[in-house]
């Protein structure tokens, strides 16, 4: 069974974990920002709606 040889260091796990987080919060922001987007009625974003959906089949 495979076991690491050393221990992370608490700067390194840090750093690993700012980075997740700050990748979650950017995305966060994005999707935030496509919903205000899209109940402004200002997005060039196409989504499916239940009409569309139902002309197709």
């Amino acid at each position: 069974m495979a076991v690491p040889k050393k221990k992370t260091s608490k700067s390194k796990r840090d750093k690993r974990r700012a980075t997740w987080r700050h990748k979650a919060a950017v995305e966060a922001q994005k999707a935030l920002s496509l919903g205000k987007s899209i109940l402004s009625g200002r997005s060039t974003f196409v989504y499916p709606t239940a009409e569309e959906d139902e002309a197709e089949s």
